[in-house]
């Protein structure tokens, strides 16, 4: 590739461009770079690797096939165009990012292969993320409560309604109130014979948090679903379970849409989990609530 060629562009311009056409393993490494390319300058080649999902000999590809003198000037490169993107934004404002990745000037197919990137990457880094010991605990606390009550603020009520149909046809009773205040009573009116689910990408949102502490000092399990390490949902949960962690959401944007692929991920895992293990069960209550449903819409 000539100098020239180089320069057409920024780095990350140019793995978007070329991406439809990068091998199956330098694809899941473009995957993470446009994911989140401020956390990806920071990683060494070791790091980024594991992230991948690839071997080291698969990055080192993937620096050749860009034209790049070495791992470091991947990542010096990846700094610049953060930085030119963030210069960008402050003087032009509303011509850059106007959504999760997408400028102004991106055309529709840009814009779907942007968005089903971000999605895959989500999933893809939510699953590396799952501890198979901590998702066993999970389980095994939904297991025993008698019902299972969900709490979470905004477009996060998307994974808590999920788990609620999932777990419910499978016969666990749950409860979930989109108010904040009935998330609060059911929370103080909750047992040792209850396990709460509280859902935040962010791991600040103070309801449930709150949430979680009133639900523990009442002896009820507690499980967190965060993108966030040592935020304040993980002070009261007996269990952590992580969802992908390069999602932009908040402020300007919003909520982050790609963020909730995580979460509803995580509540698949543990209905999976739980209907395996009480397979009999579980199935026998498919079955009914299957027909009590056919027959309402019939009726």
């Amino acid at each position: 590739m000539t100098a020239q060629g180089i320069e057409d562009g920024n780095i990350l311009q140019r793995i978007s461009s070329k991406y439809r056409y990068l091998a199956p393993a330098l694809r899941q490494i473009a995957d993470l770079i446009l994911g989140d390319p401020e956390e990806c300058q920071t990683m060494t080649i070791t790091q980024l690797a594991a992230a991948a999902g690839v071997a080291e000999s698969s990055v080192s590809r993937f620096v050749r096939e860009f034209g790049l003198v070495g791992y470091q000037d991947l990542r010096l490169r990846v700094a610049e165009a953060v930085f030119q993107s963030r210069s960008k934004g402050g003087e032009a404002g509303d011509q850059q990012v106007v959504y999760e990745g997408i400028t102004r000037d991106d055309d529709i197919a840009t814009i779907i292969a942007k968005i089903e990137r971000s999605s895959q990457h989500a999933v893809r880094q939510t699953a590396a993320r799952v501890d198979v010991d901590a998702l066993t605990r999970a389980v095994d606390l939904i297991d025993r409560a008698d019902s299972v009550i969900f709490c979470c603020m905004g477009s996060s009520a998307i994974a808590a309604e999920n788990g609620v149909m999932r777990f419910m046809r499978a016969g666990k009773k749950c409860i979930f109130f989109r108010d904040q205040s009935g998330q609060i009573m059911a929370a103080t009116n909750a047992t040792e014979r209850d396990v709460v689910i509280g859902i935040s990408d962010s791991g600040h949102t103070t309801v449930v948090a709150q949430v979680l502490r009133l639900a523990s000092e009442h002896g009820a399990a507690t499980i967190a679903l965060t993108s966030n390490e040592n935020s304040p949902v993980c002070a009261h949960a007996d269990v952590v379970l992580y969802t992908s962690s390069s999602a932009i959401g908040g402020g300007l944007y919003g909520e982050s849409v790609t963020s909730k692929w995580g979460q509803i991920l995580i509540v698949d895992m543990l209905y999976a989990a739980f209907a395996a293990r009480n397979a009999d069960a579980a199935l026998a209550h498919l079955e009914e609530t299957y027909t009590a449903a056919i027959q309402h819409t019939r009726s």
